[in-house]
This record gives C-alpha cells, structure tokens and sequence, in this order.
C-alpha cells in the first residue's frame, strides 16, 4: 500500500519519489501564482494582462516536454 502511494506513481514518470515531490510543490505554486494573477485581472483589467496565460503555457510546456529537455521550446 506504501509503495503504491509513495513510490509507484513517481516511477511511473522516471523520477524519484523527492523528484517528484519538488516537481509537483513547484507546480502547485505556479498554479497558485497564475490564479492570483487572474483574481487581480479580474478587478483591476489593466493589471496582469497576459500573466497567467503566460504561466499555464509555462506549465503546459514543461508537462509536455517533461523527460526530453533537448525538444522544450525556449523561454
């Protein structure tokens, strides 16, 4: 059971299990950053225009091109 929580999933996408922690903690703060910056655009318009756009491509790309480092487009 451990080892289907801990261990299994983060495996299953070639990464160890603090890898994977790392990789999913920094995923939760671009997620939580993109929402703020769609709260403030939606009461003041003119502030963060295109940011969180900007970070669901980001995360879109690194979910995409995760594993192969060489096809990632450039920032």
């Amino acid at each position: 059971m451990l080892r289907k929580l801990f261990i299994d999933h983060p495996a299953s996408v070639d990464e160890g299990y603090f890898e994977h922690m790392w990789f999913a903690a920094s995923f939760a703060g671009l997620l939580f950053a993109a929402g703020l910056a769609a709260l403030i655009h939606a009461v003041i318009p003119g502030l963060c225009k295109t940011t969180a756009s900007r970070l669901i491509r980001k995360m879109y790309a690194r979910i995409e091109y995760r594993g192969v480092p060489a096809a990632a487009p450039a920032e």
